[in-house]
């Protein structure tokens, strides 16, 4: 379960704080909603790139935890 919670949560994060970007950056520059969807998309993509990334790491450190190395040798 918490692994679950941490990776949904890498990926809301990345596209509140891209929406948050483009969001502040759409009323400084008077560009309403051009900057909001180009940055909500940028922390989509950078929000499932995080998923993947921690995904990885998840299961080469359950893979190490099962005493089965990257080469599939027992440690």
């Amino acid at each position: 379960m918490g692994i679950a919670f941490r990776l949904s949560t890498e990926l809301v994060a990345g596209i509140f704080v891209g929406g948050g970007i483009g969001l502040l950056l759409d009323n400084w520059l008077g560009t309403k909603p051009l900057f909001l969807l180009i940055f909500f998309f940028l922390g989509m993509a950078a929000g499932i790139l995080n998923v993947f990334r921690t995904a990885k790491q998840l299961a080469a450190q359950a893979e190490k935890d099962a005493g089965n190395g990257p080469s599939g040798t027992e440690s």
